[in-house]
């Protein structure tokens, strides 16, 4: 990953970076040894904790390998194939991607083997992925959930004198995408069956759009049941067939309901959290909080996934009693799922920052301010460096084109680009 990456020349001018001169390689950042808590970096700055992104790694590695499953991390969430790359030096069979320019992205820094967790509709997009088809060494695959996408998929295809893998993706009444029911599986697998220039592959679902785990359970065993039935046919025309799911919130019911699941066929199980790298400190927190709490590999891996992301920012004001004002606002950090929560303050000189007061809270955010309330006898002042951890990674990593890796004592050691 380092050599890969090592000679891009990155944003002298983005946000939560510093002096970088004008021509400065990533691979030239470790050496200068800045520090977040010295003010060596301009403020405010994404940072993620090495220390923790190789221990979340490390777990699900652990945790797919126990299940006999394979893990197609979703790129979404970071849009960083630095990322992409340490996931897949930890055993991940691929990267899922949500659309065909994030895949052409991947495809330009190195990726190789990329599921799209979505319908590939419109000209402009077939195009992107077919001229990414003509290398040998790519592999893709893409869900289909409508007879008038397949047919127009069949056509491009053909033109291009490619096959396309498409897997059939299952929905739920008032879900998002998939087909809903037995009658709408049955018309989408005869129109694929029309088109020499697609390939049956398997199945795809997300059962993230369900909140209930009994009904989650019953799509992914609806799900395995018409797999089998689908090979007993010989309906799937590939080598390996594929079945695929998991968002990051349930991966573990997943795991549980498919593992050891066989076919005919070589069978390839593939899990798709992409959170789990950075974790957070809000919905996938609760998340892991349930899936600790019920699924024995987790209990017996008698560890956690940790939070890994963190954004630093100046008290910018203090205006009045119990309100200090941030320098951190809706460009710089997710608020849909919760607004960031301060977890360490420090005050430049000090030795080392401390835990933030139980009472400091972010009460709303602007553009680029945020609102703290804070007792009015708090030990704080302007100037002073304040962490937040955050609640839904993907919200956050987009706001930034370059985020920094820090060690334990947020010395910089390197960075990592996005490209969203």
């Amino acid at each position: 990953m380092e050599n890969h990456f090592q000679q891009h020349r990155i944003d002298a001018n983005g946000k939560g970076l510093g002096r970088f001169p004008a021509d400065a390689t990533l691979g030239e950042v470790a050496s200068l040894r800045w520090n977040v808590l010295a003010e060596e970096v301009s403020l405010p700055t994404a940072v993620l904790r090495e220390s923790r992104i190789e221990h979340n790694l490390r777990w699900m590695r652990d945790f797919i390998t126990r299940y006999g499953v394979k893990l197609a991390p979703h790129g979404k969430t970071t849009m960083s194939p630095a990322l992409f790359h340490r996931q897949l030096e930890h055993g991940a069979w691929g990267i899922t991607l949500a659309t065909a320019p994030q895949v052409q992205a991947a495809y330009r820094h190195g990726i190789r083997r990329v599921l799209l967790a979505n319908q590939l509709v419109g000209r402009a997009n077939m195009t992107i992925i077919d001229t990414l088809q003509r290398d040998p060494g790519f592999a893709f695959w893409c869900c289909v959930d409508s007879v008038a996408n397949i047919a127009a998929l069949g056509a491009h295809f053909a033109a291009a004198g490619q096959r396309l893998n498409v897997l059939l993706e299952l929905g739920v009444a008032g879900g998002r995408t998939g087909a809903r029911d037995e009658a709408a599986e049955a018309a989408l697998i005869a129109e694929i069956a029309r088109w020499p220039a697609l390939r049956l592959c398997g199945i795809e679902l997300y059962e993230g759009v369900l909140k209930d785990e009994a009904a989650i359970r019953a799509l992914l065993r609806r799900a395995a049941t018409r797999l089998q039935a689908l090979s007993a046919a010989g309906a799937l025309q590939t080598e390996r067939v594929v079945l695929t799911g998991a968002g990051s919130a349930w991966f573990d019911v997943v795991a549980e309901e498919w593992s050891g699941l066989t076919l005919a066929q070589p069978l390839d199980i593939v899990l798709r959290p992409g959170c789990y790298l950075t974790h957070d400190v809000g919905i996938y927190q609760a998340a892991q909080q349930r899936i600790e709490a019920n699924n024995p590999v987790a209990q017996a891996m008698n560890a956690s996934l940790l939070p890994a992301l963190q954004l630093w920012a100046y008290v910018q004001s203090l205006p009045e009693p119990g309100v200090a004002i941030i320098g951190l606002g809706k460009r710089d950090a997710a608020f849909d799922a919760g607004l960031p929560q301060p977890a360490l303050h420090h005050r430049p000189g000090e030795s080392a920052p401390r835990a933030a007061p139980a009472g400091w809270a972010l009460t709303r955010m602007m553009d680029q301010h945020a609102f703290m309330q804070v007792a009015p006898n708090s030990d704080v002042a302007v100037g002073d460096l304040v962490a937040f951890e955050i609640s839904h990674p993907c919200l956050t990593f987009d706001k930034w084109r370059q985020l920094a890796l820090v060690d334990e004592h947020y010395t910089v050691t390197g960075l990592v680009e996005t490209f969203f």
